[in-house]
Parts: C-alpha cells; sequence; structure tokens
C-alpha cells in the first residue's frame, strides 16, 4: 500500500535513521509557521507597528546566511549529529522564552537566537537524508521530510489560532515540544557519515583549502549557479505569504486570525500532501525542469491571488496553488541539489543553497517594508500592502522560471561533480 501511494522508493520509511530525523523535523518549521498568523495579535503585547513587526520573521532568518553555510563545513568534518540534536534544544528554549517576555528587542534576540540554532537542524536534515539515499530514494525521503514539515506547519497553526483567543503567550509554548525530541535524537541516532575517517583526512590546513577550492568550483559551474538563484524564489513568494497573510486577512479580507491560521494549515497541508509525490518525478536533471518550473508558476499566481482577493473563501484556491508548488518545487529541488557534489563536499553545497534561501527569506520582509513605506500616502495603507506582495508574486514567477531555462541549457557537470541525476 506505502509503494502504491507514494512510489516504489517509500520504503526508506522503515528506516530507523530516517524515521528520527523526520522526528527532528517536526519543530523547525514552527520557526515562520507559528508565528506567521499571531503577527497581528502580537504587535500590541510587543508593542511594534505594521513597518516592524516583519522584524520577527527577518531576524530569525538572517543568520542562516552566514551560518548555515558554517555549520555544513564542520558538518562534513565532525559529523551530523551534534549540530542537529544542539540545534534543535537551542531552537526549543529559546521559542519557548518568547512567552516570558514583552519587551520587543529581547523578543528579536530570542528569535535571532532560534535563527541561529535554526542552521544547525533543518539544512543537516537534508544533508543528512542525502548521505543515506540516492536517486528516487533520495527525493522520495526528502519529500517525505517536507511533508512532515507541512503537516507540522498545517497542525499547530490551527492549534495556535485557538491557544491566542486565551492569551497571547500560549502559543508560544508549542516550541517545548523539541526539548524532549532533541534528548530523544542524542540517545537513538546514528551518526550518518564516517566521522572519523574524515576527521583523519582533514588534518591540515591545505585540506582546508581544497576543500574551499573544490566547492567553490562547483558553485561557478552556470548549472549549479543559475539552480542556487531558482533556491532563493520559493522562498521569497512563501515567506511573503507567511509574513503577511494575518495582515491580508484581518485588513483587506475583514477576516480574523483563526481565518489566517486556517489559511495558513491549509497551505502546509496542501503542500505536505504534494510533497510526498516528489519520488514520482524522474531522477534526471532534465527530467526535473518542468514540474519544477509549474510548481513555480503555481506558487506566483497563488501569491497575486492572495494579495488581491476581497475575501477569505476567494483566497483558498490561492493558498492551496501555493502550497501544491511549494511542496513540489523545494523536494525535487533539494534532491538535485544533493546528487550535484559528492558526500565530502555535500554539506558545505547543501548549506550554500540553504543559505541563499535564508537570505532570500530576509530580504522578503524587508523589501515589503520599505515598499509600504514608499508608497504612504500614495495609496492607502491596505493597497500598498496589496501591491507590496502582489508584486513579490510577480518577480518571484519570472526571476524562477527565468533561473530554470538558464540551468536547463546549461552544459552537465563532470563526472567527478555529479553524483546523481546527470541529463
Amino acid at each position: 500500500m506505502i509503494r502504491s501511494l507514494f512510489g516504489e522508493k517509500a520504503l526508506v520509511l522503515r528506516d530507523t535513521n530516517f524515521q528520527l530525523l523526520l522526528l527532528a523535523n517536526l519543530v523547525a518549521p514552527l520557526g515562520a509557521a507559528l508565528i506567521s498568523p499571531l503577527l497581528d495579535s502580537l504587535q500590541q503585547p510587543y508593542g511594534a507597528s505594521d513597518a516592524t513587526i516583519g522584524l520577527i520573521m527577518t531576524v530569525f532568518t538572517a543568520p542562516g546566511v552566514l551560518m548555515i553555510p558554517a555549520v555544513g563545513v564542520l558538518a562534513d568534518r565532525y559529523g551530523r549529529k551534534p549540530f542537529l540534536v544542539g540545534g534543535l534544544f537551542v531552537f526549543s528554549v529559546a521559542g519557548t522564552a518568547l512567552a516570558a517576555t514583552t519587551d520587543f528587542r529581547l523578543v528579536l534576540f530570542l528569535r535571532f537566537c532560534q535563527g541561529v540554532s535554526f542552521a544547525a537542524v533543518t539544512p543537516v536534515i537534508i544533508t543528512s537524508i542525502g548521505d543515506l539515499y540516492t536517486g528516487q530514494a533520495e527525493a522520495t525521503g526528502q519529500g517525505f521530510r517536507f511533508s512532515v514539515s507541512g503537516l507540522t506547519q498545517g497542525f499547530f497553526p490551527l492549534v495556535g489560532g485557538v491557544l491566542v483567543a486565551i492569551a497571547w503567550q500560549y502559543p508560544l509554548l508549542l516550541y517545548a515540544i523539541g526539548i524532549p525530541i532533541s534528548i530523544v535524537l542524542a540517545l537513538a541516532f546514528s551518526e550518518p557519515t564516517d566521522v572519523s575517517r574524515e576527521r583523519s583526512t582533514d588534518p591540515a590546513p591545505t585540506d582546508r583549502g581544497t576543500y574551499v577550492r573544490e566547492l567553490l568550483s562547483l558553485l561557478r559551474r552556470p548549472r549549479v549557479a543559475s539552480v542556487l538563484v531558482f533556491r532563493m524564489t520559493p522562498i521569497l513568494l512563501y515567506i511573503t505569504f507567511m509574513t503577511y497573510v494575518s495582515l491580508l486577512v484581518v485588513r483587506s479580507m475583514g477576516g480574523t486570525p483563526g481565518q489566517a491560521g486556517m489559511l495558513v494549515a491549509l497551505t502546509s497541508l496542501t503542500y505536505a500532501i504534494s510533497a510526498t509525490q516528489a519520488g514520482r518525478f524522474g531522477s534526471s536533471f532534465g527530467g526535473r525542469i518542468a514540474p519544477l518550473a509549474a510548481s513555480q508558476l503555481l506558487m506566483a499566481s497563488g501569491l497575486v491571488v492572495v494579495a488581491f482577493v476581497p475575501t477569505v473563501t476567494l483566497a483558498v484556491p490561492g493558498a492551496v496553488a501555493l502550497g501544491i508548488g511549494f511542496g513540489l518545487s523545494l523536494s525535487l529541488l533539494r534532491s538535485v541539489v544533493t546528487a550535484f557534489a559528492p558526500t565530502q563536499l555535500r554539506g558545505g553545497l547543501v548549506s550554500i543553497f540553504e543559505s541563499s534561501g535564508r537570505l532570500s527569506a530576509t530580504v522578503a520582509p524587508i523589501a515589503v517594508g520599505i515598499g509600504i513605506e514608499l508608497l504612504d500616502g500614495a495609496v492607502t495603507q491596505t493597497e500598498s500592502l496589496q501591491l507590496m506582495v502582489g508584486g513579490m508574486g510577480v518577480v518571484g514567477g519570472v526571476v524562477g522560471i527565468g533561473s530554470l531555462l538558464v540551468a536547463r541549457t546549461a552544459s552537465a557537470l563532470p563526472q567527478q561533480f555529479e553524483t546523481a541525476g546527470s541529463d
């Protein structure tokens, strides 16, 4: 039954290490999803304005721009497990502490801590799946991981929407579930790489120099560089949606924070379902260009719909389209990226790609906020919000599909680099 639903490679679900990676993946997606539908409700207790409330997302995403590549390099040298366990624990403690303060500066600091620790969780999970599997099995594994993210982001925002009606602090306490999960990982997760071998072959600075040169050489390849650009666009669209959906629902659709949570949950559940189908697509790079382009078009059009429709009901198709596109695009993309590099470079390459996504997530709320300020006085505040969110949808769609066209026409990678997925 598992094979018929999810494809031939779905038996990865029987692997204990993979099951533990999915368990770890329950928590990190809440960095954005749990906060998103609450932003309108958190403005008053935290004393934030429309222009500054987006900083709660920005300070969470910004640290990853630098931290994720650093963690990736270190995880290649010292193993995945220490970073995964430690990062998950700090992420959960900092998130839970958000319920204990109303000082906006302290809130931003705690979110910064969550952003730093996030760099040691999700990218390491993605890399570990690449260590364990190849080809369609790896695409299936990445799809299941992303599906768990979607289920998490579908369930917890709904719970948060109920709890915030009682007190604004209660939804933030949900971050505490990561503390026992980190303990389980510390006790039961098996390191997926041969750490002792990699340490023994990396004592000298010249070896580190070779590692950096090979990684930079790989990044300069047109196919890799264009896919790196594409990697930024799904996150640009998704974070714009997650940051401003609650304001759009309340301001332009006449809805409630609970309805905003329902839209977030619907998007998340949709991408959870679509992500499970990633393993059904071909394992070649060329075979994944068309579904990636279609996914990008769905996301862009979905965000434009959500930005401009007058009611929550009409926003539902846009949220669904965005969810389908997001689930397929990142699942397929991550299996493409892990196939670009051999094991000794995989952690570094995946981390750079994840870092580019964090950069995009950091820029999106800032760009929308600046646009709202620039449009102040020319149009109403609600109209400026709609124009900026919809504009991000158009930009993300055009840049994403354009970068895929470049990647499709670029020459294939040399054999020593591309471990799977070549044309």
